[in-house]
């Protein structure tokens, strides 16, 4: 490690190390803007944001450069439509109807890209009205499924992506997508997947954000412990129904301009309006700063999964193993993948701190290169993060109750070699 990358490195620890946990909203529900990025660096995203888990919006100078920003705009703003088919009109994109609403979300259907344009152009004419409601175009993995486009660079606050990382390690899946929508389309409440953090920049149009810190959600479920649908809806306001509504704090409100990026906390549930038509690129991303935040939400939620089916408890010999399958129908993973995302977080970390990097592997978009850029000390923080979850995970009852042979290497070895790596790094 040269020594500018080491000053960089011991810089961003100290700050760490100084810094205070815990999810909270900022006094007044004030939302800080980032103007310049020369002036902004990852210590202080990390040490005024990530850690302290709050909000904010960087100004559209962040994102000019991006090729989507220069080539699917109009001139003056617009979805540039023509751009789009030419590079996109054979994709099938998955849509959302903003007007139904089936079970607590919006219906969805796969449709033809062109035929969706086609759509939405329809629907401007119209004066944004049509017989088939408002369509929203919704998590189209694009950069998967076109990655030799030039649509946009990750900044580097949000280069840590443990869950892009794991993902494409699998080759299976991912969790970028772009959104695209007329005006008058949404998204109704609801915390992202894993309780991650997420990042969303407007290509182009404008957006309202209605956010609620971590915890405030329990105020807004009705008296059978369900959450609202629509956290503006005049129900809300009927004690017989919500009865804790008036102890809830308002929503910190955003209005997202075009070029923007707004940073969303882990665990803030949120409610997103599109002012008018609109594009923009989303990512939800875990890392060291708030895998704990995952790991309680996933305890939670086989908690509940074991709630529902309890009476089931004792004729069912394998119980336990049908919580975990429940769980990952629901949420996406169970405890034993769990073990596997760390696992392969840790040894990405691993290996560069005992090879070191090479200068082809820091080049590239990859653990390596974003580890070269953020220094070498964030892969020991990263491992202390995951020594401390995975500690947990090992111990717990439901965890042990697994058939862990199949885990390679076991958890012990796993905690060993990862707390030997760290003793190393820091000699």
């Amino acid at each position: 490690m040269d020594r500018a990358t080491f000053a960089c490195s011991t810089a961003f620890f100290r700050d760490y190390n100084s810094s205070s946990q815990g999810a909270s909203c900022l006094p007044g529900g004030h939302v800080d803007f980032i103007e310049k990025a020369e002036s902004f660096t990852y210590s202080d995203f990390f040490r005024d944001y990530l850690i302290p888990n709050h909000p904010c919006v960087f100004s559209a100078k962040f994102t000019e450069d991006w090729g989507s920003r220069r080539n699917w705009v109009t001139w003056d703003g617009k979805p540039n439509f023509e751009h789009l088919l030419q590079k996109f009109g054979e994709a099938v994109v998955p849509v959302a109807n903003c007007d139904v609403k089936e079970y607590n979300s919006n219906p969805k259907e796969q449709l033809p890209f062109k035929e969706y344009v086609k759509y939405w152009k329809e629907y401007i004419k119209n004066d944004y009205r049509s017989s088939r409601g408002c369509l929203y175009l919704k998590d189209w993995h694009l950069s998967r499924a076109f990655p030799a486009q030039d649509v946009y660079t990750t900044p580097v606050y949000f280069s840590s992506d443990w869950l892009n990382e794991y993902w494409d390690a699998l080759a299976v899946d991912d969790y970028r997508f772009v959104y695209m929508g007329p005006k008058g389309s949404w998204t109704p409440f609801h915390a992202d997947v894993f309780r991650s953090y997420s990042w969303s920049a407007n290509i182009c149009g404008r957006k309202k954000w209605l956010l609620y810190p971590a915890g405030q959600e329990e105020f807004l479920k009705d008296r059978h412990g369900n959450l609202p649908f629509d956290v503006t809806a005049p129900t809300l306001q009927d004690r017989s129904v919500y009865p804790r509504y008036d102890q809830s704090q308002p929503p910190v409100e955003i209005v997202q301009e075009a070029g923007e990026i707004v940073f969303v906390p882990s665990g803030w549930h949120h409610q997103v309006y599109n002012l008018e038509d609109t594009i923009s690129i989303n990512h939800n991303w875990v890392n060291g700063c708030n895998v704990a935040i995952m790991w309680c939400f996933l305890q939670d939620e086989l908690a509940a999964v074991q709630r529902e089916i309890n009476e089931w408890k004792d004729p069912m010999d394998d119980w336990h193993l049908q919580c975990q399958l429940i769980m990952k129908s629901c949420t996406g993973i169970d405890y034993k993948e769990f073990y596997n995302f760390l696992k392969i977080i840790a040894e990405n970390r691993i290996s560069i701190l005992e090879n070191g990097l090479d200068d082809e592997a820091s080049a590239k978009n990859t653990p390596k290169a974003a580890i070269s850029t953020l220094g070498m000390l964030h892969a020991v923080f990263d491992l202390k993060r995951t020594v401390k979850v995975l500690t947990s995970l090992s111990a717990n009852e439901d965890f042990k109750k697994l058939d862990l042979t199949s885990l390679s290497p076991p958890p012990e070895a796993l905690l060993h070699h990862l707390k030997a790596a760290i003793d190393t790094a820091l000699l």
